[in-house]
């Protein structure tokens, strides 16, 4: 209790005695709202906060504080529409239909991994993949004239992640029945390049 009084009431603000505010009252209307980094230091205060905090409910209430605000949005893909939505419980639910920018149903669209609002997507009847932002209907073909960019359902790995300069990167894993195939595509440069895994020693199926 001192440790979160200590983080929610400065000393020199305030004279008065502080007053009991109840584990109940704490645990349903504090700590959901406080940030990650917070709670995750509460955790340390006792067993009986460390319990209710690992809970799933406290992760659920917690989630929908932090998504309360934000500009957070759900994807939708239907089998003949895409749909765009607001998070948190207290949204109205409004919904946005997008039209997607490559010439396939929605239902043959599939999302491979996503990062901050861009999305790397492959189409069914080709397999290319594709970078794509649904919010600003923005969308890169990645795949060229040299195989990079097709992706094999039943072997392949695809991530998105950010490196050291901030460039966005789409990581490629392609696994053959003796050989491991790892590409990067560079959204700055707009070019594909292998990365060097696991070339001396074939994985075991």
């Amino acid at each position: 209790m001192k440790k979160l009084k200590g983080c929610l009431y400065s000393a020199s603000e305030s004279n008065t005695k502080l007053p009991d505010l109840g584990p109940d009252l704490i645990m349903s209307k504090i700590l959901p709202r406080l940030p990650a980094k917070c709670v995750g230091r509460a955790k340390k205060v006792c067993k009986e906060w460390l319990s209710c905090i690992s809970s799933k409910e406290f992760v659920m209430m917690h989630c929908r504080h932090m998504c309360k605000g934000s500009r957070q949005k759900i994807l939708s893909i239907g089998q003949e529409s895409c749909f765009i939505s607001s998070t948190g419980v207290d949204l109205v639910d409004e919904k946005t239909m997008i039209t997607l920018p490559f010439h396939v149903r929605p239902s043959d669209v599939w999302i491979l991994s996503s990062l901050n609002g861009l999305l790397c997507v492959c189409l069914r009847n080709t397999f290319e993949m594709l970078i794509w932002n649904p919010l600003i209907r923005s969308c890169i073909n990645i795949s060229d004239s040299k195989s990079y960019g097709f992706f094999k359902i039943y072997s392949d790995v695809v991530g998105l992640y950010i490196d050291s300069s901030n460039d966005y990167r789409v990581l490629h894993i392609k696994r053959g029945r003796f050989t491991v195939d790892v590409m990067a595509y560079s959204r700055r440069t707009s070019h594909w390049k292998r990365i060097p895994f696991l070339q001396k020693k074939a994985l075991p199926y």
